[in-house]
């Protein structure tokens, strides 16, 4: 195996999205991952639709580049497998509410006493600490207590539900791989281990960015359609005669003057980001009058010769056959378990100078390493027999 991060080793017992998509970055730059899969808990992205083969395309994506151990952590016996794991998978990512791990037998305090290099990443909605810590939650809850869903939507319908999982994947997979990298240069530094604690909430509440900055600083509370970046201006969405729509975000003079040339309101580039409330409308009416008048086909045509900020909202297939888009690679073919065919996966979108591999293999069966990884412990064929009857073994 080779990438950037070759070196790190990785027991990943999370499942649904936040940890598996954080530990399928790690994997795609080269990180040798190591599932850890209940017999008794199915991951339930692996029922998630549509099947490919009897196999789900959310899981065999997530779960690519990763190797998978089955493991009954309610059995001793399993415990003692994942004692002996953690001297060489010394970073751990899991996502179980606070204190579960510790009841298995196998959070971060029990497991630093043998490896006190540990970096151990837990991934939650609330965190470890906190009112909250052991309430549930999915993303659009975390959405919604951040701040954000306050003032993402339109004042006539109120908040929408993104159209991915924010705090799932911008709040919990990305702050996961970035304080877990930040761990593993602060050990190099010192040796020392340590635990990370990811709360979905709070990351998902730093990317208010901007609009928490006047808050807090100014006391600027934003709305709906209040603000020049979320529809407050026209700098939004605009539907076409034929019911498709493009995105405009030409803020700059110099944009805007290419878009109202386009548009034949030439009139209206000084009123582009006028504070006035009656200026705003304005040229939100009138662009949106202008876009009405021709098609899709029209619009995409005319804007692709100019530089002006102004782009066609595609559907998910339409981006993958944009010439931009597939001269960055951004979809690729990985193999399927019988070795001869290939299939088609959002991929690793970073880009190295050494390069990465290219993927192995998709999201794998529970358990189908168990043996290997087993023998690779050194354990007798009578430990793994004996593993097998305790119930250890998925």
């Amino acid at each position: 195996m080779s990438g950037p991060l070759a070196s790190l080793k990785i027991l990943d017992f999370s499942t649904l999205l936040p940890g598996p998509f954080a530990s399928l970055l790690l994997a795609d730059m080269g990180a040798q991952v190591l599932r850890v899969e209940s017999p008794g808990r199915v991951d339930l992205t692996r029922a998630l639709p549509p099947h490919v083969d009897g196999t789900s395309a959310s899981h065999a994506w997530l779960n690519r580049n990763k190797d998978s151990i089955g493991l009954n952590l309610k059995a001793p016996e399993a415990l003692e497998v994942v004692r002996r794991l953690i001297m060489e998978y010394d970073i751990v990512i899991e996502q179980f509410r606070p204190g579960v791990m510790d009841k298995l037998g196998v959070g971060y305090a029990a497991l630093k006493e043998i490896n006190p290099r540990l970096i151990y990443v837990s991934v939650t909605g609330y965190g470890q600490t906190g009112p909250y810590r052991d309430r549930a939650g999915h993303d659009i809850n975390y959405l919604a207590l951040s701040g954000l869903a306050s003032y993402t939507g339109r004042r006539e319908s109120g908040p929408v539900p993104p159209g991915m999982q924010v705090a799932d994947v911008a709040g919990g997979s990305m702050h996961a791989v970035t304080g877990l990298l930040a761990a593993v240069i602060h050990r190099q530094q010192t040796g020392e281990g340590q635990q990370v604690d990811i709360s979905m909430t709070d990351c998902v509440f730093s990317l208010n960015a901007m609009a928490g900055a006047a808050c807090l600083a100014a006391g600027q509370e934003p709305g709906l359609e209040s603000t020049v970046l979320n529809g407050g201006s026209f700098y939004d969405y605009y539907q076409t005669s034929d019911g498709r729509w493009m995105a405009v975000g030409s803020l700059e003079p110099q944009f805007m003057q290419q878009l109202c040339e386009v548009l034949g309101c030439p009139e209206l580039v000084a009123k582009g980001l006028s504070p006035l409330p009656q200026d705003r409308e304005l040229v939100k009416q009138t662009l949106g009058d202008a876009f009405a008048k021709e098609d899709f086909a029209h619009w995409q045509a005319r804007f692709a010769a100019i530089d002006a900020c102004v782009e066609p909202v595609l559907s998910l297939s339409e981006a993958v056959g944009h010439p931009q888009l597939r001269a960055r690679g951004v979809v690729q073919q990985v193999p399927l378990p019988d070795g001869e065919r290939t299939q088609s996966q959002i991929a690793c979108p970073i880009v190295f100078g050494c390069g990465v591999d290219a993927p192995r293999h998709i999201g794998k069966q529970p358990g189908e390493d168990t043996m290997r990884v087993l023998r690779g412990l050194d354990l007798s064929v009578e430990e793994i027999e004996g593993l097998r009857a305790a119930g250890a073994l998925g």
